[in-house]
């Protein structure tokens, strides 16, 4: 297991690399472009200055995330084979520099979706938050200025402002499109990156529909294990694989869901992001601390299955509490994610030492300290 964080790049990210590299543990970062639209072409220049820029560091490029998918290639219209070529194109440049894991998702419209950016908790923290309730009530319409009033000036993954303009285009695009039509155009599009990815072994991990449910009569393919194994079937190749996202997939309450995937999905699962959630109601959810007495989901119970599993990819702490008077961008502050990564790297060296313990042996895995963090033989 490799822990990382993620950062979105010189310009775009409050977080800096050098304060990434003192959390005991963290060995690498997940990026991306963040200037790069979907459907451009990642050219080796710019991975190149990339990698130069983190490796200059002292860390390592872990995983992209991510590569965004275009509407047209999501949708199958006119412009989809233009978009998988230079999609193609990008990964070939990905595997020249080494990089050998991409997260992506299918969703329509919108990559994920909370009512509120900023949610204080008891203990004075904000975060991140869903309530059906307001959704049901919000004009798709208008979420724009929804977004622009909550996100504090950062320019919010998957809310881009260019792309809350074309809302109304967009929700158009996909008037036509059920699940079956969206999962056959992903079965498309994941046949056509194949070569490249097996030439390059590149790892890619869709990312779950988040929250695990429709939104606004849009359709969602990735949200429980029934679509997750489907998916993994039908183009059956180590390249095919999942994000474990413990909070799109937790979304549900249903945990024991989760255990499950993880076994349906061994060795399929390259990257995996870990968090909690505190559950106010059936409807009602918010982002808590990865410490799980401080929400609703029992992480050592993930954690432990991943190890069980076999699990060698990478993870990273999820979503963050806004802590100690930080400003930055909304669930992607330093302190609190730096404080999930040592309590996930923590349960991850328990799990393994009383593995080790009760088969009196062990090799070190890839993590801060052989001496510390063992994995099973």
């Amino acid at each position: 297991m490799r822990m990382t964080l993620r950062w979105y790049g010189p310009g775009y990210d409050t977080v800096t690399l050098e304060q990434i590299r003192q959390i005991p543990g963290v060995r690498g970062v997940v990026t991306t472009l963040y200037q790069k639209q979907a459907g451009e072409l990642w050219t080796e220049s710019e991975i190149r200055e990339l990698k130069r820029t983190v490796e200059g560091a002292g860390l390592e490029i872990s995983a992209i995330e991510s590569v965004n998918i275009s509407d047209d290639i999501k949708t199958g219209a006119e412009g989809r084979e233009e978009h998988i070529e230079n999609y193609i194109g990008t990964l070939e440049n990905l595997g020249k520099a080494g990089i050998r894991v991409v997260c992506y998702n299918f969703m329509p419209v919108f990559d994920w979706t909370r009512t509120e950016l900023a949610r204080i908790r008891p203990d004075g923290s904000t975060v991140l938050a869903y309530n059906q309730d307001t959704v049901d009530r919000l004009d798709p319409d208008h979420m724009k200025e929804s977004v622009e009033a909550m996100s504090g000036g950062f320019v919010m993954p998957g809310w881009e402002p260019e792309r809350l303009d074309r809302l109304k285009e967009l929700f158009r695009k996909y008037r036509d499109i059920d699940e079956e039509k969206l999962f056959q155009n992903l079965i498309y599009f994941l046949r056509a990156i194949g070569p490249v990815c097996e030439r390059y072994d590149i790892r890619m991990g869709i990312h779950p529909d988040d929250p695990a449910w429709p939104i606004f009569g849009l359709p969602r393919i990735v949200t429980g294990k029934e679509q997750i194994e489907r998916l993994l079937k039908a183009v059956d190749r180590p390249y095919n694989g999942l994000t474990l996202c413990t909070g799109s997939l937790g979304s549900k309450q249903q945990q024991g869901e989760i255990l499950d995937i993880i076994e349906t999905a061994r060795g399929r699962i390259p990257f995996a992001h870990v968090r909690n959630l505190k559950f106010n109601s059936p409807r009602d959810f918010e982002e808590a601390a990865h410490l799980s007495s401080d929400g609703s989901m029992d992480l050592y119970l993930i954690m432990r299955k991943l190890y069980e599993s076999g699990f060698d990819g990478i993870i990273r702490p999820d979503h963050g509490r806004m802590i100690w008077g930080e400003k930055a961008m909304p669930g992607y502050g330093l302190y609190d994610r730096a404080l999930g990564a040592c309590y996930l790297e923590g349960l991850w060296e328990a799990i393994a030492k009383d593995r080790q313990g009760r088969k009196g042996e062990g090799r070190p895995c890839r993590g801060a300290s052989p001496f510390l963090v063992f994995e099973r033989t």
